[in-house]
């Protein structure tokens, strides 16, 4: 099943956290250094078959 994504209005958007684990706890990822963010938007993510 594909999803397609919603265009929503500039007014209608929020921003929100994201957290990622990081040696054992987890951390938002907008604390990150330059570097670390980068590698962060370089992991590749995946989905478990269920």
């Amino acid at each position: 099943m594909k999803t397609t994504a919603q265009e929503l209005p500039e007014a209608s958007r929020t921003r929100c956290l994201v957290y990622t684990r990081v040696m054992g706890y987890h951390r938002p990822v907008e604390s990150f250094n330059t570097g670390k963010k980068g590698e962060h938007r370089q992991r590749r993510h995946f989905r478990e078959k269920q």
